[in-house]
């Protein structure tokens, strides 16, 4: 797996059709449908940022793939997790660069105060994805409230 990308696609692209694609596609697709349908909260699939991303963002991507599902955590908390308790800020700038979203799932990431963020598929997707996970929410603007609040995860 190496990107997954919000949004229609282009009028005049086609896809090959299912039957036809490599194993590891049609893999990544069935996990992806078993999340949607809240039959899998784990992914197990093998992931390929292509050398494209930078030591930090991975270490952040690795600390992203330990919050479980159900569970928010705050920008501040990765960077003290990751031992870079300043750069809170930086975190987020690697999650904002997330080249594959729900698996690596930036969505769970939230302010320090427990309210929504960004999110590169709209924060419309980031509340319909919290949402299928049980986290309820007050509203799809930037200023709305997560609940339950942000979770602290020993690590």
């Amino acid at each position: 797996m190496r990107r997954i990308e919000f949004g229609p696609l282009p009028r005049d692209h086609h896809t090959d059709p299912p039957g036809s694609w490599p194993s590891n596609l049609q893999n990544a697709v069935e996990q992806l449908e078993q999340y949607f349908q809240k039959d899998r909260t784990v992914f197990d699939l093998k992931l390929d940022f292509g050398g494209t991303t930078t030591s930090f963002q991975n270490e952040v991507y690795d600390r992203l793939l330990k919050i479980e599902y159900g569970h928010v955590v705050s920008y501040g908390l990765i960077a003290k997790d990751i031992h870079k308790p300043n750069m809170a800020r930086a975190v987020g700038q690697a999650v904002g660069a997330n080249p594959i979203p729900i698996i690596v799932p930036c969505h769970r990431v939230v302010g320090a105060d427990g309210r929504l963020t960004g999110f590169g598929g709209g924060l419309r997707a980031k509340v319909a994805l919290l949402t299928l996970e049980g986290i309820g929410v007050d509203g799809s603007q930037a200023n709305s409230k997560v609940h339950p609040e942000v979770i602290p995860l020993d690590l």
